[in-house]
């Protein structure tokens, strides 16, 4: 589990983008990989995506739900777990505080430093060498890591 129970809601829940990802662990920031056009509730074109290299993408939110693939003829998508099937509409957050473990293994941020995406949607307070516009800023850092490897962070993607 990427993400723990301590939380809040400030911002928008964006459910109208698809994840095609064949699965996804919640936590970390998705970016827009193809957007449909006019409102796009239910258009297929809408997909975010863990991107692996987020350099001139447009990070959306914190990924809220497990995207899993099962064959569904054998069992279905835990709704309990908030677990969606892989092509399945997801819920992502773009002003929020969140509890995490999607940082970066390198990067040691403490409370203040600014949280920038990187590569696959982890998090860290690291510009990347090329500079900003390959690490786009996504909010802040309220803490330092526990003993798990969870930390707070204030999301902000506006």
């Amino acid at each position: 589990m990427a993400l723990r129970p301590d939380r809040s809601k400030e911002g928008l829940d964006h459910v109208d983008f698809f994840c095609n990802d064949t699965t996804a662990e919640r936590g970390g920031i998705v970016c827009i990989s193809t957007a449909g056009s006019g409102v796009a509730l239910d258009n297929s074109s809408a997909v975010v995506t863990y991107a692996a290299d987020p350099s001139g993408m447009r990070p959306l939110g914190v990924l809220m739900q497990d995207v899993v693939n099962y064959d569904l003829t054998v069992r279905n998508a835990n709704e309990h777990k908030q677990e969606v099937q892989t092509g399945g509409k997801i819920t992502a957050r773009d002003l929020c505080v969140v509890v995490t473990d999607r940082v970066w293994a390198a990067a040691t941020p403490s409370a203040g430093d600014v949280a920038y995406v990187t590569l696959s949607g982890f998090l860290t307070d690291t510009v990347h060498a090329q500079g900003v516009d390959n690490t786009p800023k996504v909010g802040n850092f309220l803490g330092t890591a526990d003993e798990d490897g969870f930390i707070k962070v204030q999301i902000n993607v506006n």
